[in-house]
């Protein structure tokens, strides 16, 4: 189907993806970063200290950043509120797919631990 694809079809095709494009410039782009974060983290034996919580299979509406209604900040927030229960997850660096780290509980765990991490450096920096 992309075969036979004009100019405009790349740029716009429909509801579901209306800039598939841009969506995959900004999708790699946002890929690079967390690989590199990835790697810095890993290399520096501190890859605890870096925390990414994303659900990247969002389609439709809820993918849109431009579409502010009721329902959508809603189903947004249910959509937040279940990957929060999920558990904690990294990128493996060689096949590019989130796989589960053991051990570490939910994203609202990791969230709260690092959270915890945070408000404690802050309050160490303030103390000299």
């Amino acid at each position: 189907m992309a075969a036979k694809w004009g100019t405009f079809a790349w740029l716009y095709n429909g509801d579901s993806s209306p800039l598939l494009l841009l969506d995959a410039f900004t999708q790699a782009s946002a890929d690079m970063v967390d690989i590199h974060a990835s790697i810095l983290f890993q290399t520096l034996l501190s890859e605890k200290n870096y925390l990414r919580i994303e659900l990247g299979n969002l389609v439709g509406i809820a993918s849109s950043v431009d579409i502010s209604t009721k329902e959508n900040m809603q189903d947004l927030i249910k959509i937040g509120k279940d990957l929060l229960m999920k558990p904690l997850s990294r990128v493996n660096l060689e096949t590019g797919t989130y796989e589960e780290v053991k051990r570490e509980g939910t994203n609202a765990k990791a969230l709260i631990r690092f959270a915890k991490l945070l408000s404690d450096e802050r309050r160490l920096r303030q103390s000299i």
